[in-house]
């Protein structure tokens, strides 16, 4: 059975010039190993075992289903807030237009820009945050398209001269995201981080 797969965050420079992506990856690795640079990421190899199921408390309709957990959900929480804290002092005290990518990104954008909040409200400074929410179509009866089809983001003309950060649950290929980045810049916002 495989075992129960978490994700987590680490920052990475995203191949698009003027973003960075903070992506969430699920290569499994020795938990103690921190990634290259001393960027503060997890790296998880493949031969990492996991933690024992013993340790843990989970639904039960999970047993048998499960040999393992690899990364607990306190260190995908702890690891949330610490990416929080680098959008925070990347954008400094400007504010930040969220472009939440539905449906998988909703769960880790309502996190995200709750742990920004918070060390908004604890600091000297206050971030003012707006959440706009899109929904990408790049699939046609289960298969991949060329075109990306963007919803809810007809008029994104309120982005010009704002920070704007993309969240998106999982980036894969890297090829929707491109693609969507495109798209935003072509409204001149003062910066786009993705958080993914």
């Amino acid at each position: 059975m495989p075992c129960q797969s978490f994700l987590t965050a680490r920052p990475t420079t995203f191949p698009t010039q003027g973003s960075l992506l903070w992506p969430l990856e699920n290569n499994m690795a020795d938990p103690a190993v921190q990634s290259e640079g001393g960027s503060g990421g997890i790296v998880i190899t493949d031969e990492w075992p996991g933690y024992s199921l013993d340790l843990f408390s989970y639904p039960t309709h999970y047993s048998g289903d499960l040999d393992c957990v690899i990364i607990p959900h306190g260190v995908i929480m702890d690891r949330t807030e610490r990416l929080a804290r680098n959008i925070m002092d990347d954008l400094g005290d400007h504010d930040i237009v969220v472009l939440c990518v539905l449906k998988g990104g909703y769960q880790f954008c309502a996190d995200l820009v709750d742990r920004i909040k918070a060390l908004s409200r604890n600091s000297s400074r206050t971030i003012p945050m707006r959440v706009h929410f899109i929904r990408l179509k790049s699939y046609l009866n289960d298969q991949s398209t060329e075109d990306l089809h963007i919803l809810g983001a007809e008029d994104l003309s309120f982005l010009a001269g704002k920070n704007v950060l993309i969240v998106e649950a999982i980036v894969g290929t890297g090829k929707t995201m491109k693609a969507l980045l495109k798209h935003v810049e072509a409204f001149r916002p003062k910066m786009i981080k993705v958080a993914g």
